[in-house]
């Protein structure tokens, strides 16, 4: 029988799980590919022989640089992670004539108009479904199953660490501290959770997902983002009255030309199926034209979901590669690479959408009526109200109607210069009609 042989770049918890699956499925694997994968080399700095998982002293190596050029490996897969040397071992990889599979998002989405470009060159093929989702097979959905469709807008819930706290926070009472600092013991945070809290994770996300959707470079730096740092369980307990559930969302929407791409914590209406999703899963909403709204849900993470996504991607390049086929490369993205032109982009202050307020203001008369004229002024009209028992200083929580985020930030801004509250207004996004 033929062999593909596989040389990997780190063996952590992903890689750990995709050296066990192609070992514990080798017999499905080749039953379904026709041929065998093969572990050829193992490039880790720490990496110890494991003869129970097949990691013999003979495949582990030190030299990535050289394992990325061997004549005998014909797949590479990168988990290493951050931008280099994972780029510039990839780009080597292409150039010698391997396939590259990455969950690398952050490479991607920061430099994949260097990969795509050199993959397309090299005829050579590159598999991301990892990279978006952990096991959550949507970049295949998108660039082939949903293809005959024009898609309309994405809603990603794609962090799971946010997930996690966000829900946690709702379902025990606690605060974002403690809950943060829970999940880092646990091993659900990193040490240093910035990515993942600072929403920045989800937005390197959001870039590749709107291009396999829309058809749009977009970079990371062109998506709004926000974190969930300030989000309170004052904040979400308001939610739940108003028939709400906060989500850290991304959120991608196509219309007049234009995109909309933006991550930030989001209130869902608590009867929707994102706002079920909790714990550490992840979820994907579309919107198509045609077939409507879709959702594609499963773990976003972790050893065995995100490696399951590698070697799937491994077996679809073996057999593309045992066909001899390279005019795949050039539709990675679902689109010729020539064909994805930069994304124009919709300014933050031209979204429209319906807001949650809270003001902390002293109980006495005339200061709600001082902050819905400053709202009225500048077009923001209230669709409904919190009213709290009496004390020296009381929220005061409000739900919008649809208003433009320019006119809603010039209010807030005004109504904190003038001191008519006695700290900085709060507000959430609401997405209703999702």
């Amino acid at each position: 029988m033929k062999a593909v042989r596989v040389g990997l770049l780190g063996c952590g918890t992903v890689g750990g799980g995709v050296v066990k699956l192609m070992r514990r499925n080798a017999a499905m694997l080749a039953a379904r590919l026709g041929a065998r994968l093969e572990l050829a080399a193992v490039a880790d700095r720490s990496l110890k022989p494991d003869p129970s998982l097949g990691l013999y002293a003979e495949l582990i190596t030190r030299d990535a640089q050289a394992l990325v050029t061997r004549p005998d490996i014909d797949v590479v897969v990168e988990l290493f992670g951050g931008l280099e040397p994972a780029q510039s071992l990839i780009l080597k990889a292409l150039a010698a004539g391997k396939d590259v599979v990455t969950a690398n998002k952050a490479l991607l989405a920061e430099r994949g108009d260097v990969i795509f470009k050199a993959a397309v060159k090299s005829g050579r093929f590159i598999g991301f479904e990892a990279s978006v989702g952990g096991g959550i097979p949507i970049i295949r959905t998108l660039r082939e199953a949903l293809a005959a469709d024009r898609q309309r807008a994405v809603y990603g819930i794609v962090n799971g660490t946010c997930n996690y706290i966000l829900s946690t926070m709702a379902e025990n009472g606690s605060e974002f501290a403690d809950v943060l600092a829970a999940a880092q013991r646990s091993g659900l945070a990193e040490a240093d959770p910035t990515l993942d809290v600072g929403g920045h994770d989800a937005a390197h996300k959001l870039a590749l997902l709107v291009t396999l959707a829309f058809g749009v470079a977009l970079r990371p730096s062109q998506v709004h983002t926000e974190g969930i740092t300030r989000i309170t369980l004052q904040d979400i307990a308001y939610a739940r009255e108003f028939g709400f559930t906060v989500k850290l969302l991304a959120i991608a929407k196509h219309e007049d030309g234009a995109i909309e791409a933006r991550v930030h914590p989001t209130m869902v209406p608590s009867r929707h199926l994102l706002a079920s999703v909790n714990g550490a899963y992840n979820a994907i909403y579309i919107q198509g034209e045609a077939l409507g709204s879709t959702m594609y849900f499963g773990l976003g993470a972790g050893e065995m979901p995100t490696a399951t996504a590698v070697v799937a991607d491994i077996l679809e390049i073996a057999r593309m590669r045992l066909a001899g086929a390279t005019e795949a490369s050039d539709h990675a993205l679902g689109y010729p690479y020539s064909a994805i032109k930069p994304a124009k982009v919709k300014p933050m202050d031209r979204i429209a959408c319906e807001y949650y307020l809270r003001f902390m203001a002293e109980d006495k008369p005339g200061v709600l009526g001082r902050i819905a004229s400053v709202l009225g002024r500048h077009k923001i009209s209230i669709a409904s109200m919190i009213q709290q028992e009496r004390a020296p200083q009381v929220p005061v929580v409000m739900r919008t109607h649809e208003s433009q985020e320019r006119d809603l930030r010039r209010a807030l801004a005004e109504i904190h210069r003038r001191k008519i509250v006695k700290t900085e207004p709060v507000f959430i996004r609401i997405e209703e009609r999702l």
